[in-house]
């Protein structure tokens, strides 16, 4: 097995699997291994938003999660979330759906909705994962099947009286 930046010492005789596995170190070292703390000072990527609006008339302004590699990263390393902005994770189907705290430095309210936009779920005040270990964070939610999951600043569900088959427009 190969740690992260070591070199795979060339097998002689072996043709073929020298490429091979030269390409899957890169492909490893480019998509896998663990997240990595950003830099000090590093702004979060620019993703495109969309405005959710709470059933009391409450705006948000949502960035999109949509690709694999946002929703990994989700609101991993951010310092603060206003309360009238939020993350909105897109899925392509409904199914369950468990998140996690790794490296995030803020409490969240996590809302998973239906493709209908209707609350399914409701987990409030998540607390940041103090684990230095993905292993040693736990799951929230993924009881029931969504298409869509709302990251709010924790306490926005109960400010907004959000509740189970609230419809969420977006």
């Amino acid at each position: 097995m190969l740690l992260r930046g070591q070199r795979a010492a060339p097998r002689l005789g072996v043709s073929g699997l020298a490429p091979l596995a030269i390409l899957a170190l890169a492909l490893w070292a480019a998509c896998g291994g663990p997240p990595q703390a950003a830099p000090s000072g590093s702004q979060p990527a620019q993703l495109p938003t969309t405005q959710v609006t709470l059933p009391d008339g409450a705006l948000i302004e949502a960035e999109l999660a949509i690709s694999s590699e946002e929703q990994a990263r989700g609101l991993m390393f951010r310092a603060e979330l206003p309360p009238d902005r939020g993350m909105l994770f897109v899925g392509s189907r409904s199914t369950q759906r468990s998140f996690w705290m790794y490296q995030c430095l803020i409490p969240l309210d996590i809302i998973w909705m239906d493709g209908a936009h209707r609350i399914v779920e409701i987990v409030r005040s998540a607390p940041p994962c103090a684990s230095t270990s993905p292993g040693g964070c736990p799951s929230y939610g993924g009881n029931a099947n969504s298409v869509y999951v709302l990251e709010l600043a924790a306490g926005q569900s109960d400010a907004h009286g959000l509740s189970i088959g609230d419809r969420l427009d977006f």
